[in-house]
């Protein structure tokens, strides 16, 4: 009898030093071993690892191929106390709150997987607290208006970038990877009220896209018709040009014929003033602007003086 309870305790004894000596790391993780409470140079990969039993190595697994995520922020089912500001609920710089609800990806660096494994426990706490800091310190900066309206585009690459330098300082041997917002809004009390200022901001987004397109198109047309108008005015001055260098080149040719005919023909200019005297009254007559002068003979001669004139001789 004794002799099958010394077996038994010989098989319990080897089956508890060899689940104590045996770890299973897997495809994503890493191996991290205490000795004794000092951490081994030797990082054991994926397979089965075979270490010293009974507790005197201990073997963390770093999952350092895998992103972890946390989410900070307002929480709608978490029981509130009407006269205190529950967690993820922001104050803005205008002094009104928002909810906001983000999710945060890292994971372990490979090089820092040693200090990821002394605070692992800790890793998730520090990461949220520092993370609401920086959301807090986000909104505390803005208006209300501005938070509602960049709010989900301008906050995921605020918090990676800073979130980083942020937790380097804990020594907790990850790397912020993204983040992103589920939620931002109003709270439930007033987010009727905000979203029809929404409404209204984006109907006078919309009538002022509206206005800016109709002045681009008016802009558009009066610069055509000015440069229309421009072009008409460069042909006419163009063709007017022409016609004014012809006319003098015309006047010119003209004008050195009349000298050369003045010097051979001394009375050549006063029959030519005449006949074009002769054509201008016989032109003014056919238009009415010319009478006959019979009517304002008298015995006295030729009188044209006379007021009121004297009426024409029938």
């Amino acid at each position: 009898m004794f002799r099958y309870i010394l077996i038994v305790l010989g098989i319990a004894f080897a089956a508890w030093t060899a689940y104590t000596s045996l770890t299973q790391v897997r495809s994503h993780e890493r191996a991290v071993i205490r000795r004794f409470g000092r951490i081994l140079d030797h990082k054991p990969q994926q397979g089965l690892h075979i270490g010293l039993p009974w507790g005197i190595d201990r073997v963390d697994l770093a999952p350092v191929g895998r992103v972890r995520s946390i989410t900070v922020g307002f929480n709608d089912k978490e029981d509130r106390d009407e006269e205190v500001v529950p967690n993820g609920q922001m104050l803005t710089g205008d002094h009104n709150l928002v909810n906001v609800v983000a999710s945060i990806n890292f994971k372990v660096r490979e090089e820092d997987m040693d200090r990821y494994v002394l605070q692992q426990d800790s890793v998730d706490a520090f990461v949220a607290r520092a993370a609401e800091s920086l959301l807090a310190e986000w909104f505390a900066g803005r208006r209300i208006d501005d938070v509602l309206r960049t709010g989900r585009s301008e906050l995921p690459g605020y918090i990676v970038q800073h979130l980083q330098d942020r937790v380097k300082g804990y020594g907790l041997g990850i790397e912020i990877e993204q983040a992103s917002i589920s939620k931002l809004e109003p709270p439930d009390q007033v987010k009727s009220d905000f979203d029809k200022l929404a409404q209204a901001q984006t109907s006078i987004e919309t009538q002022t896209n509206q206005a800016e397109e109709k002045a681009r198109n008016i802009r558009s047309d009066s610069e055509a018709e000015a440069k229309r108008i421009y072009n008409q005015a460069v042909n006419y001055a163009d063709i007017e040009i022409k016609k004014a260098r012809v006319e003098s080149e015309n006047f010119g040719r003209r004008l050195a014929l009349y000298h050369e005919l003045s010097r051979d023909h001394p009375n050549y200019l006063n029959a030519v003033w005449l006949d074009e005297m002769t054509r201008l009254y016989a032109r003014m007559k056919a238009a009415g602007r010319v009478e006959l002068l019979d009517h304002f003979m008298t015995s006295e001669g030729l009188t044209i003086t006379q007021f009121p004139l004297q009426p024409r001789k029938r």
